[in-house]
């Protein structure tokens, strides 16, 4: 069972590669990896703008990932949010 988890970011699911070799990882049982329908966003869209992408070969990625993570995605953290206190600004990864 894994010690901890983690949350991918949109930043680290743009490339492909990074997106995959951490996908390989978190079926492994090494972490408990976690993302939202937020962040699945981001980084569809910012592969969208690119151009190099069909919505429909996006969307069908987004739906394996939820599908072999089991319990990845989260749900409830909105309100969170604007309580959180970071040592950066928030910057939109793959603009």
């Amino acid at each position: 069972m894994a010690k901890f988890s983690v949350v991918f970011d949109a930043c680290v699911l743009y490339p492909a590669p990074v997106r995959d070799a951490l996908m390989r990882l978190a079926l492994t049982d090494l972490f408990k990896a976690h993302w939202s329908d937020t962040i699945h966003e981001e980084w569809v869209n910012a592969l969208l703008r690119q151009g190099k992408y069909s919505k429909e070969t996006l969307e069908r990625t987004r739906d394996l990932m939820d599908s072999y993570v089991r319990d990845a995605k989260v749900y409830g953290y909105e309100s969170l949010i604007d309580t959180l206190e970071l040592p950066d600004k928030v910057t939109y990864c793959c603009l």
